[in-house]
């Protein structure tokens, strides 16, 4: 049976690829290789973490609703909301919710980062 690599597999290959080159490089194009290298680590995470987080994020925006739906249609009810003032910080779960959401979202983009409060970058 014929196998092909998996997404996450070819941008980790061309990532280690790229810090595998980037000490032969002169220092502008090194840093940029590693701005390189930095994004597709930022792709593969999104790629790997992302899809679990986008599913508790609808679970939690359902909540705070009321109501099921897709992603796409949730946060921008949700978003539309809190603008007009519907969904408050006495919105019960709202502020859970949001912080839990931002948390996913920054171990993805950023997963060095560590929250006042916290210990570890995934912490809730």
């Amino acid at each position: 049976m014929i196998t092909h690599p998996r997404t996450e597999e070819l941008v980790e290959s061309v990532r280690l690829w790229i810090d595998e080159i980037r000490p032969t490089l002169d220092p502008r194009n090194a840093f940029l290789a590693r701005v390189a290298a930095n994004a597709l680590a930022t792709v593969q995470r999104e790629i790997t973490e992302g899809p679990a987080a986008e599913a508790e994020a609808v679970g939690l925006m359902a909540a705070v609703l009321g109501h099921a739906g897709d992603y796409e249609a949730l946060n921008a009810e949700l978003c539309d909301g809190i603008r007009a003032g519907t969904y408050t910080v006495e919105t019960p779960g709202l502020l859970a919710a949001l912080t839990i959401m931002a948390r996913r979202q920054i171990a993805i983009d950023q997963p060095s980062y560590k929250p006042e409060g916290t210990t570890a970058a995934s912490s809730s």
